[in-house]
């Protein structure tokens, strides 16, 4: 059994961590740690894990016990990962770090997007961007992966195929997305408050979204040219769940067979996309507890525009989910193992 440490095990991510971790056949949970509820077991901090994970939840920096796991999750925040993964890493034992720190290749973004200068920068060469649909072999060669954000896998996913194959304009790209309020952490901030979010129904940092250049870095890479994408971000009254409605040009000529066939040529055999066809619809319930990513699209011939439609749990496929689905991955193990199953969509 592989021994497995959870670094932030409390947050929303770490949570989801913990209850995948805890179902998997190869794993075995060895080392949590929590900043905030040091001192207590885990299932002292969500009573639903009694008699499943009693494991005690230490400071980061009094854990010995990290140094003797064979394998680490960082689910820590923006900023504070910067500052933690470097000594992970020291370790000698495998990260896959959840936040945003690792995921930019150029250092110098993270001072526009993040707020922050980026102090690891030899480190960002070092990661791996870890979306195994489109990077699965260097996946399984790294020891250090940067594990998607939520956001980007729900855009990613679906428009990688047809920017590969060309038939899509890449210099007209819309991505209008909505995410449910377990996405803003479990920290409390009065935006996210019930009485501020309940009934309501906002877009959020618009023009200027940490995810956008994660984006737009991934997307460039299939181009192998500078691109740039319009992404607004709105925030939904549900705990979880993201939809992502894409609006694209697409090229002349090109019907809905020709699209149906690059997305069953790219996606065929991969275990957590669902293609689906028409008159189905994606819906984030249909997701919801699963490490899955549902797509979809028509062809407005109206409007010439090509609407491409995809959902995720924005805690599992978009954090926990797609993290564990590459610790498979550089293991060696099938990737489904342990991620087949619907969990619980609480997240408290």
């Amino acid at each position: 059994m592989l021994k497995v440490a959870v670094v932030g095990a409390t947050g929303y991510t770490g949570r989801e961590l913990v209850q995948i971790l805890a179902c998997h056949p190869k794993v075995r949970l060895f080392c949590l740690t929590s900043e905030s509820s040091a001192g207590l077991r885990f299932d002292q901090v969500y009573p639903q894990f009694r008699s499943l994970v009693e494991l005690p939840l230490e400071k980061l920096t009094e854990v010995e016990a990290l140094a003797e796991s064979d394998f680490i999750f960082s689910a820590l925040p923006h900023g504070l990962s910067l500052e933690m993964v470097p000594a992970l890493l020291a370790t000698g034992r495998p990260v896959v770090d959840l936040s945003g720190d690792f995921r930019l290749k150029d250092g110098e973004l993270y001072r526009q997007w993040y707020g922050y200068n980026h102090d690891c920068r030899e480190l960002l060469a070092a990661s791996t961007y870890g979306l195994p649909e489109f990077n699965r072999e260097a996946i399984g060669k790294s020891r250090f992966i940067a594990n998607p954000g939520c956001y980007p896998t729900s855009v990613l996913l679906p428009l990688g195929p047809l920017l590969r194959e060309g038939v899509i304009d890449p210099d007209e790209i819309v991505i209008d997305a909505k995410s449910g309020v377990s996405g803003a952490g479990r920290q409390a901030k009065l935006p996210f408050h019930f009485p501020e979010c309940a009934e309501n129904f906002k877009a959020y940092k618009v023009a200027e979204h940490q995810h956008t250049p994660e984006i737009e870095q991934e997307l460039a890479a299939i181009c192998n040219r500078p691109l740039r994408v319009a992404f607004t971000a709105h925030l939904v009254p549900m705990v979880r769940g993201i939809l992502s409605t894409i609006y694209l040009r697409a090229v002349s000529g090109t019907g809905e067979q020709d699209l149906w066939a690059v997305y069953d040529r790219h996606f065929a055999g991969e275990p957590f996309i669902r293609l689906l066809r028409p008159p189905e619809l994606p819906e984030t319930k249909f997701v919801s507890g699963s490490n899955f990513c549902d797509i979809t699209f028509r062809l407005d011939r109206r409007t010439g525009r090509l609407i491409v439609i995809s959902v995720i749990d924005n805690l599992v496929k978009g954090a926990a989910g797609q993290a564990v689905q590459n610790m498979n991955i550089m293991q060696g193990w099938p990737e489904e193992t342990g991620l087949k199953g619907v969990m619980p969509d609480e997240v408290s």
